[in-house]
């Protein structure tokens, strides 16, 4: 059974039934049925009628694979059980025990208990009643299983997909416009062994193709994928992929810088960061085989751009080109017959007999002369609307908006949208910028020093232009394309939910999805995150952290393996080796209303790789949140409830060495869903203002309810409030598909 497809389905808040699988359309209720929906109860979630109905008539093999497929998303197998049994009481452990322990130890002191470890814990140190593992060195001995169940507020309802879901969810994702998150890249894999590419192929992204290719090369079609390929970056970004498994062509020389850095640790014996180099420049070195070498040959000597155009593209990766050239014996291919394109491309590459664009305008533009910049950037709309805001400060707004119009319906509408947004930020002075280099972690930049030459009512002005000349676009499209009637339904939720442009996701949410940026309000008065890692793993010391930074006006606090409480936290102890393939878990407790009185303003979810290395991969990490009191075993300290996970995402690809997945907003009660890579091993390496940066980002943002204001309003449509008499219905299991909302960005 494909239990792949369903879920991608649960990822969409959904459960696909094939129609092989239905046995019976309209079959009386029966007893597998109220079996299943008792334990997915258990699990959080629900299902809608149309979906009770359709299961109902369902094989009982195919409600089983549902369960399991639930079962194994909400990790009910996996071992949660922390280091300390019911860790919200105190155990009164302190830094005293841990020296005391050590020189026992190093020192042969007799008297006390031998663990399963080997180390010695002193008599009147640590109390050993409290703990289910070594206390000193955090390798957990004794696990628990789940024993809370249904302690959740909120069911999270299911509906139904069928084949026509699941094949309009394929279409959106190949003709996204924006670039598809880590779930939404994992989901199309899947589908594009499972389905055929569909006969009229749009593909909306240049990283969506390579998967498209890739998937075309396995089967043995290599001259039909090189069809895709419109320039020498496109050959090069689908290499790289291969070889890296990123979709972004990220320069060798950042991710053996990324490597390196995540080996360093803080005690110098443990700093593997000299070997790490070494392997990362090893295992970024290419070779291939002869029928790889001929098949890159033939897509570059079938290219129908100009050689000149080609190797313009070329430059700014001239040096992995040149790796590439060697390695994939270029040079010998163009002397054969029939590859006199490539030879000719070779030569004007190696010679450097063309012109690099960006060079022109950079020339033209440090001398002020707008008129040459400007017929140069119109050329490449794209990359106009990339610089207008700089262009703005540098030239004068009104002349780089006026230059700016007349291409305006050339730039494409994430773009445009994302101009509209931005601007607000951009041009208030002293607002720091987050931005995330390709391959790094995300950093702050400072504003514009031009900034300074003007005054508010000018900078002011400016955002008013940017945002006039962007909605009079947006407007304008909406205008030219048809309506499909005269009414539209807009669920009020999407006024909160952030239009998906910009930010790549590298988490997997194998729970129903949510764009970064989402709110999810705080139902009861604890959250409680949670993080399971190593399972599958062998036994080894494999120490992940679980942490949360609380700032307050003036100053911040902290809840980690080094402060196990604090006000309004409480940590479950600090596991530092993972046992045999199960895994292990750790806790954090956060009242709100303890720091909502205590005047804390945001509470910060991170998760660090405290040992040398990235975030281990298949690590989950998540909140739980319930009106009713969670409750902990005193027994095993287990304190994992499904039915009460709020959200939930998976580290898949280990190139980080800490992660921001959540925002506590203390005042409105809310967590904001976000994802933020940042260096460091403990929580104390975190930038506070890095966080308030991508706040304040993901706030400017345009909400979907807005645009679809605009589509409204520019189509005169009529908003009611009731979908079923409605023409067009936008609602949040439309929103649940991100691909398909990029529909709306009409180019």
């Amino acid at each position: 059974m494909k239990t792949n497809l369903l879920k991608i389905s649960l990822r969409n808040q959904a459960i696909y039934i094939p129609k092989s699988c239905v046995l019976q359309e309209k079959a009386p209720f029966n007893e597998h049925t109220s079996a299943l929906l008792a334990n997915v109860k258990s699990l959080g979630f629900s299902f809608s009628e149309s979906l009770l109905w359709k299961l109902n008539g369902t094989h009982p093999a195919y409600k089983i694979a549902v369960l399991d497929t639930l079962r194994e998303v909400m990790g009910v197998h996996k071992n949660w059980t922390p280091l300390v049994k019911g860790w919200d009481v105190p155990t009164g452990e302190s830094a005293l025990d841990h020296v005391v322990t050590l020189f026992a130890n190093v020192l042969g002191y007799k008297k006390g208990t031998t663990l399963a470890c080997g180390h010695l814990i002193p008599e009147n140190t640590f109390p050993l009643e409290r703990y289910n593992g070594c206390p000193f060195c955090g390798t957990p001995f004794t696990f628990g299983t789940l024993e809370f169940r249904n302690q959740g507020s909120k069911l999270k309802i299911l509906e139904l997909w069928e084949e026509g879901d699941l094949q309009h969810y394929f279409e959106a994702l190949l003709s996204s416009k924006t670039a598809l998150d880590a779930t939404q890249v994992d989901s199309l894999k899947i589908l594009l062994t499972e389905l055929p590419l569909p006969s009229e192929l749009r593909i909306g992204m240049k990283e969506t193709l390579m998967l498209v290719v890739d998937t075309l090369i396995e089967q043995d079609r290599a001259a039909e994928a090189g069809r895709f390929f419109k320039s020498p970056n496109d050959i090069l970004r689908y290499l790289w992929y291969k070889h890296t498994g990123y979709l972004q062509v990220i320069q060798p020389k950042t991710i053996v810088k990324r490597t390196t850095a995540n080996q360093r640790h803080r005690y110098q014996p443990l700093d593997t960061s000299a070997q790490a180099t070494v392997h990362s420049r090893a295992s970024l070195k290419l070779k291939y085989s002869r029928k790889q070498c001929r098949m890159v040959a033939r897509w570059l000597n079938d290219l129908s751009l100009k050689a000149e155009a080609a190797c313009e593209q070329m430059h700014p990766k001239r040096e992995m080109w040149v790796r590439f050239i060697r390695a994939l014996r270029l040079a010998e291919y163009s002397k054969k017959k029939g590859y006199e394109n490539l030879a000719h491309l070779l030569d004007v590459f190696y010679n450097e007999t063309y012109d690099v664009w960006e060079g022109r305008v950079s020339h033209h533009r440090l001398r002020l002369d707008a008129d040459k910049t400007f017929r140069l950037l119109k050329k490449r709309p794209g990359l106009f609307s990339r610089s207008l805001f700089s262009n703005m400060l540098w030239f004068g707004a009104e002349e780089t908006i006026r230059h700016f119009r007349e291409v305006l319906d050339e730039v494409p509408a994430r773009l445009v949208l994302s101009l509209n947004m931005y601007a607000p930020h951009y041009f208030t002075p002293g607002n720091d910028r987050s931005v995330r280099p390709l391959g790094g972690t995300r950093k702050l930049i400072p504003p514009n020093r031009l900034l300074s030459l003007y005054g508010p009512d000018r900078l002011q002005d400016m955002q008013d232009q940017v945002e006039a000349v962007s909605l009079e676009v947006i407007r304008r499209r909406f205008v030219g394309e048809t309506p499909v009637g005269t009414k539209i339904y807009v669920d009020p939720m999407l006024n909160h939910m952030p239009l998906a442009i910009g930010e790549r996701s590298e988490t997997l949410q194998d729970m129903p999805s949510a764009l970064m940026g989402t709110r999810f309000p705080v139902a009861g008065s604890t959250i409680r995150l949670f993080m399971q890692w190593g399972e599958g793993l062998p036994a080894q010391h494999l120490d992940m952290d679980l942490s949360c930074k609380i700032a307050y006006d003036g100053r911040v606090d902290y809840c980690s393996y080094s402060q196990l409480t604090t006000k309004g936290c409480k940590h479950s102890g600090d596991i530092r080796s993972i046992p045999n393939l199960v895994g292990t878990a750790e806790y954090i407790d956060v009242n709100v209303d303890k720091l909502d009185r205590a005047g804390a303003k945001y509470v910060t979810f991170t998760c660090n790789a405290y040992s040398a290395g990235a975030l281990s991969p298949n690590l989950v990490v998540g909140w739980m949140d319930s009106k009713y009191p969670m409750r902990i075993s005193s027994r095993t300290g287990v304190a994992y409830d499904p039915s009460c996970v709020q959200h939930q995402v998976r580290i898949t690809q280990g190139v980080s060495k800490g992660l921001v997945f959540g925002v506590l907003d203390v005042k409105q009660r809310e967590i904001i869903w976000l994802e933020m890579s940042f260096g460091g091993q403990v929580v104390q390496n975190l930038d506070v203002r890095n966080v308030e940066a991508l706040l304040a980002k993901l706030n400017s943002r345009m909400s979907i309810g807005h645009l679809l204001s605009i589509k409204a309003e520019a189509q005169q449509l009529e908003c009611v409030d009731d979908p079923e008499i409605a023409d067009e219905v936008y609602d949040l299991q439309w929103a649940m598909n991100a691909a398909a909302v990029t529909q709306l960005f009409l180019d």
